[in-house]
């Protein structure tokens, strides 16, 4: 279910580094926009593109039906762009949480932070041990 080119945090969000060096992309992991139910808004103002932002410290939040969660950066980044089609389909998290569901693309400035996050297998046992 979780990709094993991708790194988890302990806060649910995802990061994957695709061809670039040093840039990624970040959104919530499909066991986080299952649990949140059905997104109907996402808040992350395009006021952050161009900041530094640190790791574990919020960066948006994500609204469902019930309820309204904070979104944390899973490594200290530069904002590079934000997924504007989240704005007018927000669902597109719950449909594809790991590809048209990305949110944010970032500069990695910490690499040792991204290499401290989880792989596939130790997200899926810590999400496990979390029921």
């Amino acid at each position: 279910m979780n990709p094993n080119n991708l790194r988890y945090s302990k806060n649910h969000e995802w990061i994957g580094i695709p061809n670039e060096k040093n840039q990624a992309y970040v959104g919530i992991t499909h066991f986080a926009q299952n649990e949140l139910g059905d997104i109907v808004y996402l808040d992350v103002e395009n006021s952050i593109i161009g900041k530094t932002i640190k790791v574990e410290n919020s960066f948006g939040t994500i609204e469902a039906v019930k309820t309204v969660s904070d979104l944390f950066m899973p490594v200290s980044g530069c904002i590079l762009k934000i997924n504007n089609k989240l704005f007018s389909k927000p669902e597109l998290i719950n449909k594809s949480s790991y590809n048209e569901g990305w949110i944010i693309q970032i500069k990695i400035l910490e690499f040792k932070e991204y290499d401290q996050l989880m792989s596939s297998k130790e997200y899926q046992n810590y999400i496990q041990g979390s029921n």
